[in-house]
């Protein structure tokens, strides 16, 4: 009861000042009535804050959807009774818009068939084939921790595969070795958003050399989004650091904050011993026999696994492949039509041209990927692909029985309502802050306010507590790269530092929270394919991002900002990581 009433205290104080903070810093009204409001915050702060307090989130959700619903009629007349039934009325619009949206339910669509085959890999022995194999290798929690990092930046094709796919398989292995769910859940959304985000060959690409390109026509700063994307990448410090994090706290081993905590009580239980798979800590003589024993029935087990999951992840990067060729050979074709019709002045930039690329080159697939227009569809069907194999390969290496198959479906499906709900009303709550424009008004509120040299740094912080707030790298990317990066081109006179490492604030900022929102696609995914609570994963992982944010913030964006290479930023900022490890590990020697 105390722990609750105090719970409650603070989340009360949380939310009453970020409140007061909004308004005390929201900008004078002026005569635009679709000026963002202070109000707009109120829907991602409540749904954040009710989701700690709580730890119910499809109920911290529904009331922030329902508050934003309510908060597009209300202010403007609090006492009419017709205001109140279409702020009703838009909560519920806020719900339709997600479940008809083209894109989210192709991305839904791809979660119960990967949990399905999930359950059919399992059943099959096929994770038991890979786990036999990997055990080989992995001697002990840090390598069980390495592996997984290892597996997810081979994932770098898609945060959302990335997710899924080394959450699922892992699980068993890092459960051998007693680490922890929540340790599982932060290693793959500390390698799933940050990773793709930074590699150039990616379905994110496009989404960001696309707004890139948007805004440096407009700005005619004279450079393609993809040499704007590469200029910005020596500015990713939070990623950059994010990666360096993962795999210096393996090496040292050393945990702090909730985290150590979970850790903690992972270590004093008992492994788990399913499939035949002895525990290897326990008794390593015996786990060697074993495997020996099992190996060339492990072998046949494993390619239950190894041809569905290669499939999928080959069928994904084949459709890829078609529909971005595809993309490109359409932008050419039009470009050449119109070249017959338009004078040279007048005609826009000229598309890639991919008869001039070698297919052996990773321009050549950096492109095309990154012209790809329908990875959420092609998402999908890579997942009815590698459920179809998984189905072939369990009857050609294990004659699953029909009703065994049919239980898999059943519990893949009843796995995947969890994410698949959670995604719809995570989603609408984005499109009540779209309508409310909550990043706008986080923006506008440091117009002006901000001093040339901390720009890019404050950005940084904007762009954070935004995407943090809404959920969405992908939507605080689209309102802060059109409205924050002229501000730094205008600083800078033209395109120079500033709006360079303005770029890369904005484009690290958003994934930062992309990685750790409690309302984020990507960290519900990671919890669900971990088998950790959404709440633990996101209060244990929270320290660990907020840490390498500071660093980020501290000891890159800044000295970057005046004038340091961002080469020494980033040394610097490692060297102090380092330091921080080295010190704690002192610290408990003596």
């Amino acid at each position: 009861m105390t722990n609750a009433v105090t719970r409650g205290a603070v989340a009360l104080v949380i939310f009453g000042s970020l409140c007061t903070l909004a308004v005390l810093f929201a900008p004078p009204s002026g005569e635009d009535p679709q000026a963002a409001m202070w109000y707009s915050v109120i829907p991602p702060v409540l749904a954040i804050v009710l989701a700690f307090l709580t730890r119910h989130v499809l109920l911290s959700l529904g009331i922030a959807i329902l508050t934003g619903g309510l908060l597009t009629a209300i202010p403007q007349a609090p006492v009419d009774v017709a205001a109140w039934f279409e702020g009703f009325k838009t909560a519920g619009i806020y719900m339709t818009d997600t479940v008809t949206n083209k894109t989210n339910l192709q991305i839904l669509a791809f979660i119960p068939p990967i949990f399905v085959m999930i359950e059919v890999l399992i059943a099959s022995g096929g994770f038991r084939g890979i786990i036999v194999w990997l055990l080989k290798w992995v001697k002990g929690r840090k390598s069980a921790q390495a592996a997984t990092a290892l597996m997810g930046i081979l994932c770098f094709i898609d945060d959302y595969t990335n997710a899924i796919v080394v959450g699922s398989m892992m699980q068993p292995i890092t459960d051998r070795f007693r680490v922890s769910r929540e340790k599982l859940a932060f290693l793959v959304d500390a390698t799933s958003a940050p990773i793709a985000g930074l590699a150039v060959v990616s379905t994110w690409i496009a989404y960001e050399v696309g707004l890139l390109r948007q805004i440096g026509e407009k700005l005619d700063i004279g450079k393609s989004g993809y040499s704007m994307f590469f200029d910005a990448l020596s500015f990713r410090f939070y990623c950059l650091l994010m990666i360096v994090f993962v795999f210096v706290h393996i090496l040292m081993g050393r945990d702090f904050g909730p985290m150590k905590e979970a850790e903690e009580r992972a270590g004093t239980r008992e492994p788990p011993e399913e499939d035949g798979i002895q525990n290897t800590q326990a008794c390593p003589e015996r786990s060697q026999r074993d495997t020996r024993q099992n190996s060339k029935h492990a072998s046949g087990r494993a390619l239950n696994a190894l041809v569905p999951l290669a499939g999928l992840l080959l069928f994904h990067g084949t459709g890829l492949w078609f529909d971005g060729t595809s993309k490109l050979k359409d932008d050419m074709i039009r470009w050449q039509t119109q070249s017959l019709t338009t004078i040279a002045e007048n005609m826009p930039p000229k598309p890639v041209d991919l008869e001039t690329l070698s297919p052996g080159s990773w321009i050549y697939w950096r492109e095309v990927i990154g012209h790809a227009e329908n990875s959420p569809l092609v998402l999908a069907c890579a997942a009815l692909f590698g459920l179809t194999l998984a189905l072939l390969f369990s009857q050609m290496f294990g004659s699953l029985r029909l009703r065994v198959i049919f239980g898999c479906f059943k519990r893949g499906v009843r796995r995947a309502m969890i994410p698949f709900v959670i995604l719809i009303f995570a989603w609408s709550l984005k499109n009540c802050c779209d309508d409310l424009r909550t990043g706008e008004f986080l923006t506008t509120i440091l117009a002006g306010r901000v001093p040339p040299y901390l720009f890019p740094p404050i950005l940084f912080l904007v762009a954070s507590l935004t995407s943090f707030a809404t959920g969405t790298s992908y939507g605080t990317m689209a309102i802060l790269i059109p409205t924050a990066i002229p501000i730094a081109f205008a600083i800078d006179d033209g395109y120079g530092l500033t709006t360079m490492i303005s770029l890369g604030a904005v484009l690290d900022g958003a994934i930062f929270g992309d990685h750790c929102s409690p309302i984020s696609d990507t960290t519900i995914m990671s919890s669900i394919a971990s088998s950790c609570d959404l709440i633990e994963h996101v209060r244990t992982q929270l320290p660990y991002s907020l840490f390498v944010a500071g660093l980020a913030l501290l000891c890159a964006y800044v000295p970057s900002a005046l004038g340091l290479a961002p080469r020494y930023s980033l040394l610097l900022a490692t060297a102090v990581m380092l330091c921080f490890f080295v010190a704690m590990s002192r610290l408990k020697k003596a």
